[in-house]
């Protein structure tokens, strides 16, 4: 009788226990929990703004504590920023004002910083009208010439229209006038304009009669032509 044997395939598997207990004895059988593991690359490092932003997410999460915590940490920042936008429009608000007052017309006033200005044009318009209101009945063509070389534009058109009465007044009457100027102020001067406030005292004589003072207060437009100032408006007050 032929026995016939039959071979039944397996296969084996190993286990890790089978495994460990291959490796050699003093070795560890792989890396440990903190060895072989890859350092972080340069450019995955968390920032330090980052990581509080984490922190903060995390303290959120757990309650209405780490809520507060959250916005305690955060108020710094927001202050920060008011402060930063607050001083920027300050700034800009101080700049504008100092550009406002630099180019106001006080500061462009040359009576306000330049006393030899203000002393020439003063002197030039006091020496002037006490020459054209001044006369006496033989000398009232020296007046009207003095006029023409002091008065020019409107002051002088003025002038020319009421001087021919001044002329026959003086020769009826022996009229004579001396003006002196008792007080000038400028109110205002540009490098080429000036305006100014005039005090006069007047003497009249009549023949015959006693002399009589009288004030006058004017206000004077002068301009600068040709290298002195000539008056170009008169008006009373």
């Amino acid at each position: 009788m032929n026995s016939t044997t039959t071979d039944t395939p397996y296969t084996t598997t190993d286990t890790p226990d089978t495994k460990a207990a291959d490796a050699p004895l003093g070795t560890d059988a792989g890396p440990g929990p903190e060895e072989g593991r890859p350092d972080p690359a340069p450019g995955n490092q968390d920032t330090a703004g980052d990581v509080a932003d984490a922190e903060d997410t995390a303290t959120a999460e757990g309650g209405p504590e780490g809520a507060v915590e959250v916005s305690r940490r955060r108020w710094p920042r927001v202050l920060g920023a008011l402060l930063a936008v607050a001083m920027i429009a300050t700034g800009g608000a101080l700049y504008v004002e100092g550009r406002h007052l630099r180019d106001t017309p006080a500061t462009t006033n040359l009576a306000l910083t330049d006393a030899e200005a203000t002393t020439r044009v003063t002197g030039d318009v006091s020496s002037a009208l006490g020459k054209i209101f001044s006369y006496g009945p033989g000398a009232t063509a020296v007046t009207r010439a003095a006029a023409k070389d002091v008065l020019a534009g409107k002051a002088l058109q003025q002038y020319a229209a009421l001087f021919g009465q001044v002329e026959r007044q003086s020769a009826d009457q022996k009229l004579t006038l001396t003006t002196e100027v008792v007080r000038a102020g400028v109110t205002r001067l540009t490098g080429s304009s000036a305006h100014l406030l005039v005090f006069l005292d007047q003497v009249y004589e009549r023949r015959g009669r006693t002399p009589t003072t009288a004030s006058a207060q004017l206000t004077v437009t002068a301009e600068l032509r040709d290298g002195r100032w000539w008056i170009v408006e008169i008006g009373t007050t």
